[in-house]
């Protein structure tokens, strides 16, 4: 468990940036980030904070002997050991429990506890060392540089996913304005919000679904579930990204977009193009590319798609729900290979007429993240099944259904449709625009005061708030 909301954002914050803003120069900024960070992750893993130091070190270390002599060797070992240490405290109980079920020996199942952001720290140290070995960054000699990288507190629990070049002119100099402040706060309290206000209200309704008894679950329920946790999932980790782009604007850090809108794709393809945009970026360029991407041959480029997904799907949890979402998500983005390999499009064209397109990304994702949610594979089937074929309307799946339909769900449903297409974006764009109307850009503060305001009324409520991509 990290600082509780309130804690954060009235003790830690405030202090880490007046602290920030105090310190003499750029050494000390550092430093004092570094401590902050350590401090953020040992409160709540005050052990396994230790496990993340010698991460970032092993890494740097071999980074360095990289840099000395570049043999492969040293990149193999920082694999193993970072892949290891990923399996043994991700993935060691999960495989443990599926060879005993297949072999039906009694092999003990070791209840290794999962340390918080383990996924995510453990993918930018081993992409900081392919860096240094492909020469795309030269190797750290300070390693306090490289735990700042991997342990900065903005995105260190739940990403995005950074890479050290992106980063690495920033760490030696970087530059804290007014304006640029103003802007990280902004967003960071937007993505607050998202997460609050919209993602919490939607996590009520499909917590409750999923939990349902399969009676009591007809299409109407079982597609309000889907749908729930669909804009669930997407308001919690795009809203967890805009806080640490926020943030890390506040402190003179500048992440690339994690999110681009996904929901408003017009294909699977285009949809992986827009979601999680710094985990897919990483499975492409250090394992789909190296394993020759789509160079050797329709065969091979399918069996590296498949490969990627199932990886992805497995690293976000050990459940063969997982697995099977990232399967799925592979195989259509197959079929739409497949599909416009008949209809001869070309690549990136859209399948179909663009309303259409969003039509079926819309419903796919839906079903997809109904298998995702799924505590079971049966279960996941089951919820699908009933989206499908559960076309009745006995008395009693009704009620459950119009329970749901309150006036903050619908208020916050509607809220949710709007806001996860471009167009409000685009609306203010166009206002940012029109030099006649500059009094916009005084009012959106004055908005964004309001929905802080509103965060912290619903944090004193002390109302379900769960962090979904934490346990990733």
């Amino acid at each position: 468990m990290v600082f509780s909301s309130t804690v954060f954002l009235f003790v830690f914050l405030p202090a880490v940036f007046v602290l920030h803003q105090l310190m003499p120069n750029r050494v000390a900024k550092n430093a004092l980030l570094t401590l902050a960070s350590l401090v953020f992750y040992a409160y709540g893993e005050p052990v396994v904070v230790l496990l993340m130091l010698l991460s970032a070190f092993v890494n740097y270390a071999l980074a360095r002997l990289l840099s000395h002599t570049p043999r492969r060797v040293f990149l193999v070992l920082a694999v193993v050991l970072d892949l290891g240490t990923l399996f043994l405290f991700k993935y060691l109980g999960f495989f443990a429990q599926v060879l005993g079920d297949v072999t039906g020996l009694p092999i003990p199942v070791p209840a290794i506890r999962l340390p918080v952001g383990i996924s995510f720290f453990t993918f930018q140290a081993l992409s900081y060392v392919i860096d240094v070995y492909r020469g795309t960054c030269a190797a750290q000699k300070r390693f306090g540089k490289v735990l700042l990288y991997i342990s900065f507190f903005p995105q260190l629990i739940a990403g995005p996913i950074v890479k050290y070049h992106d980063i690495a002119a920033e760490i030696d100099d970087r530059t804290v304005t007014p304006a640029g402040c103003a802007a990280g706060l902004r967003r960071f309290t937007c993505g607050m919000a998202k997460k609050l206000l919209i993602a919490n209200v939607m996590a009520v309704a499909a917590d409750t679904i999923f939990a349902l008894d399969m009676s009591l679950i007809n299409a109407p329920v079982a597609w309000l579930g889907g749908i729930s946790y669909t804009l669930q999932i997407y308001f919690d980790f795009s809203g967890y990204s805009d806080m640490a782009i926020g943030l890390g604007q506040v402190f003179g850090f500048h992440f690339l977009e994690n999110f681009d809108y996904p929901l408003s794709a017009f294909s699977m393809r285009d949809f992986w193009r827009r979601w999680h945009i710094s985990l897919t970026t990483w499975f492409r360029e250090y394992l789909y590319i190296p394993l020759g991407g789509n160079r050797r041959g329709a065969a091979r480029k399918a069996f590296n798609t498949m490969l990627v997904f199932t990886l992805t799907g497995l690293w976000h949890g050990a459940n063969f729900t997982f697995v099977l979402w990232g399967v799925f998500n592979g195989l259509t983005l197959l079929a739409e290979d497949l599909w416009a390999k008949l209809a001869r499009k070309p690549r990136g064209a859209a399948l179909c007429p663009r309303p259409f397109g969003h039509l079926y990304t819309c419903l796919i994702t839906v079903v997809l993240f109904t298998m995702f949610r799924a505590d079971t594979v049966a279960a996941g089937f089951g919820m699908i099944g009933k989206q499908l074929f559960g076309w009745s309307f006995a008395a009693a799946p009704m009620a459950e259904f119009y329970r749901f339909l309150t006036p903050l769900f619908l208020v916050t449903l509607a809220a949710a449709l709007v806001l996860c297409t471009p167009a409000a974006r685009n609306a203010w764009q166009r206002l940012q625009s029109d030099r006649g109307l500059r009094v916009w850009e005084p009012l959106s503060y004055a908005g964004t005061l309001a929905l802080l305001g509103l965060c912290i009324l619903d944090l004193s409520s002390a109302s379900y708030n769960p962090f979904i991509y934490f346990r990733f």
